[in-house]
């Protein structure tokens, strides 16, 4: 029997910004027994969509269908990417002969990087350590568009060491949401704000999400405000490889 042959969507932020991400996701899909592979990949439109650009999201999304095509499922640390993906790309290409039923196909076989491993791939546990009071935030596009709550909860429960507190108002969102943080950034500002203020609540000296997004966001303004927590992507942590540096650490984020 062949093992899962997965193609792994790096998403702009992690290529660009945070390489451990994407190298922890490896990690975590091979010690599920798949076969991961790193093809020639591009944005996955998402800023162009959201500004209203259809035709450069069409046709960067284009490239991604070509991209991974073939694959027996596509694997996205990034809910907002994989919402790009799974939610808008059939949208995209409503009524299009030609692409809208492979983009359709695209969108069946790809997952956030957590739902794909516990809700297809069936791991029930990591091989991890990580001593430390985590706190986690749940993006908005994990949660509204791809479903994706208790997945990295039932995952987390299995890293050593790690006790997981729960913040006040975790669905909320942190105020970033690509260019709603340039449009509106005294909103924006607001949110965060509420946001670091629940996750010190909490008790937690570090925070953990899916989306690099939201954390470059909530690291920026712990680090402004001279905050001792941490952030990291969640699968740094499911993988055993937060032992770098926190995202924003040492930056002005």
């Amino acid at each position: 029997m062949r093992p899962c042959r997965v193609g792994l969507f790096v998403t702009c932020l992690v290529d660009l910004l945070r390489p451990n991400v994407g190298f922890a996701a490896v990690k975590l899909l091979e010690d599920a027994g798949c076969r991961v592979e790193v093809p020639v990949q591009t944005c996955c439109g998402q800023p162009a969509y959201n500004s209203g650009d259809l035709e450069t999201a069409r046709a960067l999304a284009r490239q991604v269908i070509e991209s991974f095509a073939g694959y027996d499922h596509v694997a996205v640390p990034s809910g907002s990417c994989a919402g790009m993906i799974k939610v808008h790309y059939p949208r995209l290409f409503e009524g299009d002969a030609a692409w809208e039923g492979r983009a359709r196909q695209l969108a069946e076989r790809t997952h956030e990087l957590t739902s794909l491993l516990t809700d297809v791939l069936q791991v029930r546990r990591v091989d991890a350590r990580f001593d430390h009071t985590v706190t986690y935030h749940d993006s908005c596009s994990c949660l509204r568009e791809v479903g994706v709550r208790e997945q990295p909860r039932r995952l987390l429960a299995t890293v050593q060491g790690l006790k997981l507190s729960e913040m006040k108002e975790t669905e909320v969102c942190c105020g970033f949401g690509g260019t709603f943080s340039v449009k509106y950034p005294e909103i924006s500002a607001r949110m965060v704000d509420d946001k670091t203020a629940n996750i010190h609540a909490s008790g937690a000296s570090v925070v953990v999400a899916g989306d690099l997004g939201c954390l470059l966001n909530i690291a920026g303004r712990l680090s402004r405000t001279g905050s001792a927590v941490k952030a990291y992507h969640v699968a740094e942590v499911l993988a055993g490889m937060a032992n770098v540096p926190a995202i924003g650490e040492g930056e002005q984020a």
